[in-house]
Parts: C-alpha cells; structure tokens; sequence
C-alpha cells in the first residue's frame, strides 16, 4: 500500500531552515502565480515543496514542443495539453491538500481583482511582452497590498527584482510612460538586467527575432529564478529577513559565476540607466531591421 499523504511528513526536512509554526504559516498562504511556462511551473513546484498551502494559477496556452528546453511541465505526455491543468495536476501530486483556483484563459484586465483576491503574494512569470497586462497587475498589487517578485532566466543566469507595496513602483523603476509604446519592451529589458551578464557569452545574435518574438533561453535560468523567487517569498510571508526590493537589483550568472547587486535610484530615470537606454534603443532598432530579412521562426511563447 502506498504511504498516505500527509503534510507534516511530507515537507518535515524543511523544518530546521523553517520552524514548525513557520511551516503551518507557510501552509496557510497564497501565492498567485501569473504565467505557466519558462519559469512559472518551476514556481509552482518549488512553491508547493516549501510548504505553500494554497494557489492562484493563471495561463491560457498549451504546451508546445518548442517549450521542451525550458519549461518544467512540458515533455512528451503534456504536449497540446492546458498548461494550467497540467501544473495543477503536478502541483496535487506534490500536495493532495492544495487549494488551488485556476484561470484558464490567463489573466485579464476584468479578472485582475479576481485572480488577486486572497493572494499573500504575487508571482511574475507572465510573458516578456504581456507589458500593459503586467503594469495593470502591479498596480493593483500595489494597490491592494501585495508584493510582488520578478525573477527573469538571463542566458544561464536570473535576475531578481521585489516590489513591495509601500517602496519604489513598477512604473517609477522601468519608466514606461517616459517613452512611447513601441520602445517600452527596450526600457523593460534594460529595467530588469541592468548587469547583462549573458551578453557576454551570446555567441549568435542572428537568434534573436523581434518580429516572431523569438530568441534564446535556458532551463537551467528558469530553474534558478525558481529558487531564489521562492527564497525572497518565504522571507516576504514570514517577515524574516532583510528584503531588499527595487531601487535594490540583485543578478546572478551561472555561466561566469558572477553575483552582482547594486542600487539605482530613480530606475530608468539614473543616468547610467539613460546611457543603457541610449545605447539599447540603437540595437533594437538594428535588430527589427535585421528580423525583417531574417526566416521565420516558431513564436518562443
């Protein structure tokens, strides 16, 4: 007979990093976690095995094969499958005892409040270009009361941004509404790797397709974003530790072994910022120039 489920076993060896009350506080928690794919479902997985008690999942996509290099519930078995339903089968599996809400058709704007209510913390791992989704999210997170962890795979490396509800916004740190439309995904990229470690190790910038939104990733980025994404929210939920959110930027390369941190205030506003800017806006438009005469690709969703 297989061994029941049960809580206190299941997650006991994280006692000793955490008390035993710090683990039924953990239990007791939602984490709303908005996108499924390159690092969300390592999120879930890594959340749940924390001792996370409860879930907000929001994705409306399907696992393609094309998600085979990064994405933690994409393999043979869940190809064309929802991947909200997959992760929440997964996420059971790790705890029968999980209450977990799904939005199947991602989050929109008329279901923010929604998808938000009861939630202890939010998870970033919409995609890259979702950019006015995104800013409408943070807003009510700040609004409502809500920190919230941005973590993106860089080369073979994460970069970790926390917004918490009473410091620096989403809006002041990447300066949106300083540029118009067209150039917000440049001040989104420069905004969240300031150190851009793995550029120094891209070996085939010709990957990189603005108009397909195609370019290249890691696994191995996903699942370190997934970690320390999941070491700031127990500090968040348990009120441990020092929390260092935006001006605070925090960069670790696996590849060049190389950890940074640094402060910036103003965000996008600091003049070093405005110099990367600068730079950045002449190589996207160099990009979009050079994607138009490029082969189309499959979408890297």
């Amino acid at each position: 007979m297989p061994e029941p489920f049960n809580f206190e076993r299941a997650f006991h060896r994280n006692i000793g990093f955490v008390t035993r009350d710090e683990l039924q506080i953990l239990r007791r928690k939602r984490a709303a976690v908005g996108g499924l794919g390159g690092c969300g479902g390592a999120h879930v997985a890594t959340l749940a095995r924390l001792g996370i008690g409860a879930f907000t999942l929001a994705d409306f996509d399907r696992f393609e094969l094309v998600n085979f290099n990064r994405q933690y519930g994409a393999r043979m078995s869940t190809l064309g499958r929802p991947k909200v339903e997959v992760l929440q089968e997964m996420a059971l599996d790790i705890n029968p005892e999980l209450q977990i809400r799904t939005f199947p058709e991602g989050v929109r704007e008329q279901t923010i409040d929604s998808f938000l209510e009861g939630a202890d913390i939010y998870v970033d791992a919409i995609d890259v270009f979702a950019l006015e989704m995104r800013r409408k999210i943070y807003a009510r997170c700040r609004a409502l009361g809500i920190p919230a962890v941005l973590s993106v795979p860089a080369g073979m490396g994460t970069v970790f941004l926390v917004f918490m509800p009473d410091g620096m916004s989403l809006e002041e740190w990447f300066c949106f509404e300083d540029v118009e439309p067209s150039l917000r995904m440049v001040n989104f990229i420069v905004g969240v790797a300031p150190a851009a470690q793995h550029r120094s190790y891209l070996v085939d910038s010709s990957t990189i397709n603005l108009e397909t939104r195609d370019f290249p990733s890691t696994g191995l980025a996903c699942e370190l974003c997934a970690g320390v994404t999941a070491a700031q929210t127990l500090k968040i939920l348990l009120g441990r530790g020092k929390i260092e959110a935006v001006p605070f930027y925090h960069s670790f390369d696996a590849y060049t072994l190389e950890y940074k941190k640094g402060k910036i205030p103003g965000g996008n506003r600091n003049w070093r910022q405005r110099e990367k800017l600068a730079r950045a806006y002449e190589e996207f438009a160099e990009l979009a120039r050079n994607s138009q005469t490029q082969p189309k690709r499959a979408a890297s969703a």
